[in-house]
């Protein structure tokens, strides 16, 4: 895009007093390498950003955790708690009383129903729905998934309805 490119993730401590820090990777098979940058970045002393696209709503009885990532026309509802160093991504609605771990990332035009738990370290797929109130441990649901009830093993899971199909 143009951009200059000023450093490597090697420089961070240089850059810990001139800048707030930006975690923009994506969930590559898993979180651990935005857990890693993030966590280096709090060791040496450096702050995170939050950023909220200007055209999500997030409602005023909502929270958003240090360095999390809100996209373009995003809806976070009444009493949802976003965790730290977590992206929703562009169209997601979020809806109220929903809790969002740590480290996650909700796709594209994810639909979260009221009232469910999602667990650090979780990706929602693309276009995927969570009924109301359904619990998801730490896993990866597939794009175009629909998590009709809990899931409390970790793993991969896909369909209509969202089935296990292998282990993380």
């Amino acid at each position: 895009l143009g951009y200059q490119v000023i450093g490597t993730d090697e420089d961070i401590p240089k850059f810990k007093d001139q800048a707030e820090f930006v975690v923009t990777v994506g969930h590559i098979k898993n979180s651990d390498l935005r857990r890693k940058i993030y966590e280096k970045i709090k060791t040496t002393g450096g702050k995170v950003a939050t950023i909220i696209a200007k055209d999500a709503y997030v409602s005023r009885h909502a929270s958003v955790g240090e360095g999390s990532l809100i996209m373009h026309k995003v809806m976070l509802s009444a009493e949802v708690k976003i965790g730290k160093c977590t992206i929703i991504n562009t169209l997601a609605n979020i809806s109220h009383e929903t809790h969002i771990g740590d480290f996650c990332h909700i796709s594209t035009c994810a639909s979260i129903n009221g009232a469910c738990i999602v667990d650090d370290d979780t990706f929602i797929g693309s276009q995927s729905v969570l009924n109301q109130g359904v619990s998801v441990c730490k896993s990866i649901v597939g794009s175009y998934s629909l998590v009709n009830k809990n899931i409390f093993e970790s793993g991969v899971y896909v369909g209509i309805p969202a089935k296990f199909i292998k282990p993380l």
